[in-house]
């Protein structure tokens, strides 16, 4: 006979599903719900019911959002000439909070990794080669994760829109701000000298 309520148990099973959260996290959290009380668990369901009610994916740049188009689609103060392509829509959160980009963005859902057995056909990618059709896109920006995935994705999109006349490039790749040259690994530092620019 089990010590802990199915309830409980249930729980802590539905947030081990979760990526990143391991049966002693799951635990931690089940029983701090327990402790904090029906309002927040109440609220935490309310929250968890709503996602899928308020939100939807943009039919344009496969973004989440609650509109369709989402808010950068239809901003008509966005660059129309340039795409940024990313594997997942908080890549588009971390890119936007640099404030430095003025383009339009496309979301993946993902990169393409045989292991898992994802390929190109489970990414967005043929809505991404339908945006690049009309002519309009100048310059795609691919800024999928620095692995072997991410590149081999990376290297994909290149050979599929090299040939349409778009101009494709990667992020840069190197050395975080702040960080000493002793503590580079030989692959950041081999990537931030050949990504090395003119000052």
């Amino acid at each position: 006979m089990s010590a802990t309520p199915k309830a409980v148990s249930r729980l802590i099973e539905a947030f081990s599903r979760l990526p990143g959260i391991g049966p002693k996290t799951a635990s931690r959290l089940a029983y701090h719900l327990l402790r904090a009380g029906r309002e927040d668990a109440q609220s935490l369901s309310q929250a968890l019911a709503e996602l899928h009610e308020h939100t939807m994916f943009c039919s344009v740049c496969c973004n989440i959002s609650e509109s369709d188009p989402c808010d950068v689609c239809s901003d008509p103060h966005r660059d129309r000439t340039m795409i940024c392509v990313v594997e997942e829509p908080l890549d588009v959160l971390a890119i936007e909070n640099t404030g430095r980009y003025k383009g339009l963005y496309h979301v993946l859902h993902g990169h393409i990794s045989p292991m898992e057995r994802i390929g190109p056909d489970e990414l967005h990618i043929r809505e991404l080669m339908r945006r690049l059709e009309d002519g309009t896109i100048q310059e795609v920006i691919v800024a999928t994760n620095p692995t072997l995935e991410g590149d081999a994705t990376g290297m994909f999109l290149s050979r599929l829109i090299g040939p349409m006349g778009v101009r494709v490039t990667r992020l840069a790749l190197g050395l975080p701000r702040g960080g000493d040259l002793e503590y580079a690994d030989r692959v950041t530092l081999a990537e931030a000298l050949a990504g090395r620019r003119a000052i």
